[in-house]
């Protein structure tokens, strides 16, 4: 497995080949000796599955919890792109958005930095995003940003309407929870 750094710090893409025949493909996706020997931790707390379809905007999440939330995932099925907005305030990266296209039979995932928001959308007919996650879901500390937040600029990859959950509709700006003190706090070489 390649690991490989975006321009946000902590943000990554790992690699794995895809073994493909006439039955379908197989592809391992996650080697926690291959993120070590790169100088990445990463524990699993937490195991998620969503499905979609196409048109579905999710996101923008991001955790408060102590020692944030790192996500790594990866598409099980369909296409999706996956975006991760740089939400930690002293970041030298504050508020750079990263987009990155999943599919199933590709050979990338994404490890997500912990604090940082992440959101995606379906691209194909149905998409199902995996998600390992380094600590539980604690409702109380997760927080959400605009998906159509006009600072951002996302580049979702829509064909009409997105369709979305009232919550993230309705979720402040990132100039908003930046006022509200409702950030997380940057901190170098954390994961």
């Amino acid at each position: 497995m390649k690991v490989l750094e975006l321009s946000i710090p902590g943000l990554f893409v790992l690699e794995s080949p895809v073994w493909s025949d006439e039955r379908g493909f197989f592809r391992e996706w996650y080697q926690g000796k291959d993120l070590e020997a790169s100088g990445v931790t990463f524990a699993i707390h937490q195991a998620n599955l969503s499905t979609s379809k196409r048109g579905v905007v999710r996101g923008l999440h991001y955790s408060l919890a102590p020692g944030g939330q790192a996500k790594l995932v990866t598409c099980a099925y369909g296409e999706l792109d996956d975006v991760i907005v740089d939400v930690r305030v002293g970041s030298p990266t504050f508020g750079h958005v990263e987009v990155v296209h999943l599919a199933a039979d590709d050979e990338r995932s994404v490890l997500v930095p912990a604090s940082a928001a992440h959101g995606f959308c379906v691209t194909s007919e149905l998409g199902v995003l995996s998600y390992l996650l380094s600590s539980p879901f604690n409702a109380a500390m997760e927080l959400e940003i605009n998906p159509f937040d006009e600072t951002l600029n996302v580049p979702w990859p829509l064909l009409g309407e997105p369709i979305m959950s009232e919550k993230d509709v309705a979720a402040p700006s990132l100039a908003q929870r930046q006022a509200a003190n409702e950030l997380p706090i940057y901190v170098d070489g954390a994961p």
